[in-house]
């Protein structure tokens, strides 16, 4: 049961990160249909993490009132079919719009896939998250190689999305089933609708909030980057998400053996290391190639930083929950800077000068990495 659950768990990820890679290989597409420019593509790609913040707290109390299981199913299907909407839209103010409402689904349906996952990792009674979120990135890696090949190909992202969609809601729809029905128990009140961090908490979160500012803001700009910086054709350009989402799901696929080996410390300052490397790669980058590589490292940097972050923050507070609410809360508003910071900063300079911000908040997670070791709790604290 609990077996079949994980399986379902790490499906959910990966369709949702299938979502997430193939609406970002065909960004590009986007801003020369749309005839944007940096500002207001970065505008515009805002929406997805106001829309996020703000739903995020329905879902806990979506999931308390309907179930784990319904929340979860009927969230990543519409999830994926918001895939289709973008693309269609005639300007920047629609698509911003269209982005909210795509953001807003995306972050419940983060939330609900997450409660399955910790359920999931304490009936098993050993650490799986760092697989489901690798799962998310194998996911993102398969939608963005389709995306990559269709932007080679030269197809028209409302096809090519629509058609990802389909295939998504499909494959969602069939693992859905095998959920755990999470319910509450008899009684027990619906979940708060914000939860302050502790001073503890606010440090891990910090670390969290770098590491998701590298990653979203790669995820956003690599195929901007290499079209316009490194002049790279629409295939190389959607190429880099895939090489990103490569690094970023071997990385978290293998992060819990290297936490093993090391130490979780070690582990974020080796990879606060690796992505500041990477920055520095992109920032000097002109041709296709060492810019690629550069985003390759930086998703390898920031690959087992968050799953790391979640599991000290249930450590740090209160209760588990409480603890994860507020790390999320700090880390995924990083999501909603990272897009129009890097907007911004290209539209009065370049887009190498924004990522020499990427690259500053990459080595900042080396300072931060003994706040994620796990202290023991004394007996009165368990």
């Amino acid at each position: 049961m609990v077996r079949r659950a994980r399986i379902a768990v790490g499906s959910a990820f990966a369709v949702h990160g299938a979502v997430s890679g193939s609406f970002a290989t065909r960004i590009p597409w986007l801003q020369d249909h749309l005839h944007a420019g940096p500002g207001g593509l970065g505008l515009a790609l805002l929406a997805p993490a106001v829309g996020s913040i703000v739903a995020m707290p329905m879902a806990g109390r979506l999931t308390h009132r309907l179930g784990g299981r319904a929340v979860t199913r009927w969230l990543l299907a519409l999830w994926s079919l918001m895939l289709a909407f973008p693309a269609l839209a005639p300007n920047l103010p629609v698509l911003w719009v269209t982005l909210l409402v795509y953001g807003a689904v995306a972050g419940m349906c983060d939330v609900a896939m997450n409660a399955q996952g910790v359920v999931v990792e304490q009936r098993i009674g050993r650490s799986v998250m760092s697989g489901l979120h690798g799962m998310w990135s194998v996911g993102g890696l398969v939608g963005g190689a389709v995306g990559m090949l269709a932007a080679q190909a030269r197809v028209d992202a409302r096809i090519h999305l629509a058609a990802m969609a389909v295939v998504l809601l499909v494959v969602g729809g069939l693992t859905g089933r095998r959920l755990l029905d999470l319910r509450p128990d008899e009684g027990q009140a619906a979940p708060p609708r914000f939860v302050l961090p502790s001073r503890s908490v606010l440090v891990i979160g910090l670390v969290g909030f770098c590491a998701v500012f590298g990653e979203a803001a790669t995820q956003d700009w690599c195929g901007v980057y290499l079209k316009q910086i490194t002049g790279a054709s629409p295939g190389v350009a959607a190429g880099s998400f895939t090489a990103f989402a490569f690094t970023m799901a071997a990385g978290r696929l293998c992060g819990d053996l290297v936490v093993r080996r090391v130490g979780v410390a070690l582990t974020v300052r080796i990879s606060g290391a690796l992505a500041a490397l990477g920055g520095v790669l992109v920032v000097f980058a002109r041709t296709p190639l060492p810019a690629i590589a550069g985003f390759m490292l930086i998703g390898l940097g920031v690959a087992v930083v968050v799953p790391l972050v979640f599991a000290a923050a249930g450590n740090a507070g209160a209760t588990p929950g409480e603890g994860v609410a507020g790390a999320a809360t700090i880390s995924y508003t990083s999501g909603f800077v990272a897009p129009s910071a890097i907007g911004g900063i290209a539209a009065a300079a370049n887009l190498s000068v924004s990522f020499a911000l990427v690259t500053v908040l990459s080595a900042a997670m080396m300072l931060g990495a003994g706040a994620l070791v796990r202290r023991p709790q004394t007996a009165a604290a368990r």
